[in-house]
């Protein structure tokens, strides 16, 4: 009996659903991921297109928001099953930046973690405040007999061998201390940071922003991150990033990050 194909995770800040659906649709047909995190979906509920999404071949479900935020799961040939739309704790909290789901197996996470910017104030503020509570509640998935994976922008580059100079980045909220030591934290749970398990000290990037030729030059960023609970890390055989997506017309800052799974017996 031949082998069966790994299960492809992948997590992509798309920048706007309705504006970049072409480079979508492109990408899920030549990578045909299992999974898909999206984030910075820009859209209401009602304005998801989820309509060629399913005749791509992907079930959705999405928790959209206006102008700002959005997180959407899709599955390959299946319906994702919806675990948690919104993260506990902060019941005043209405932003789009959480949805969990079961597919294909496994339990999967979608975040968006906040910005933080302008540092310091409230923004800020509200990164960490959001950033503790996704920990607290992250404690009981690291620790389930299912399989997890939480995958997202995390808006975290998590040390300095994760950008391509970090001297210019010093005040943004992505490399303050704090945020830093927040993922630590994160991954001393017990997650596995797949990437940089995948590809040790070699620098990798997912983000690129728009400006003085951060794309052309290759200086980037790592903040898009797929953690791999305890049950699930083991079967972690490969990771990546689909950069070509980047290079399309009018693409989104952030290419899709992805992870390879052995599937169970």
């Amino acid at each position: 009996m031949p082998a069966r194909k790994p299960l492809k995770v992948a997590t992509f800040n798309i920048n706007g659903v309705r504006t970049r659906l072409a480079s979508l649709l492109a990408w899920l047909e030549r990578e045909a991921p299992d999974i898909v995190c999206l984030q910075e979906l820009k859209a209401p509920d009602e304005a998801f297109p989820v309509e060629p999404i399913r005749d791509a071949g992907y079930g959705a479900i999405w928790h959209g928001q206006r102008s700002w935020n959005g997180v959407a799961i899709l599955a390959r040939g299946a319906d994702p099953l919806e675990s948690r739309r919104g993260l506990p704790g902060d019941p005043k909290d209405t932003q789009s930046r959480y949805l969990e789901a079961a597919a294909h197996g496994l339990i999967v996470g979608c975040l968006y973690l906040p910005n933080g910017n302008p540092q310091p104030g409230p923004k800020f503020d509200y990164k960490l405040a959001w950033f503790d509570r996704f920990i607290e509640y992250a404690q009981g998935l690291v620790e389930s007999e299912h399989p997890v994976v939480l995958a997202g922008d995390y808006n975290v580059v998590p040390t300095d061998e994760d950008i391509y100079n970090p001297r210019s980045w010093r005040k943004d909220a992505l490399l303050q201390p704090e945020s830093r030591a927040r993922y630590a934290d994160l991954l001393a749970q017990g997650w596995t940071d797949s990437l940089r398990q995948q590809f040790g000290e070699e620098r990798v990037y997912t983000f690129w922003d728009y400006f003085r030729q951060h794309w052309e030059r290759n200086s980037g960023l790592r903040i898009d991150h797929l953690l791999l609970n305890r049950a699930l890390a083991p079967r972690l055989k490969e990771a990546g990033v689909d950069r070509w997506v980047r290079g399309l017309p009018h693409p989104s800052d952030h290419a899709p990050t992805w992870v390879s799974l052995a599937r169970e017996r």
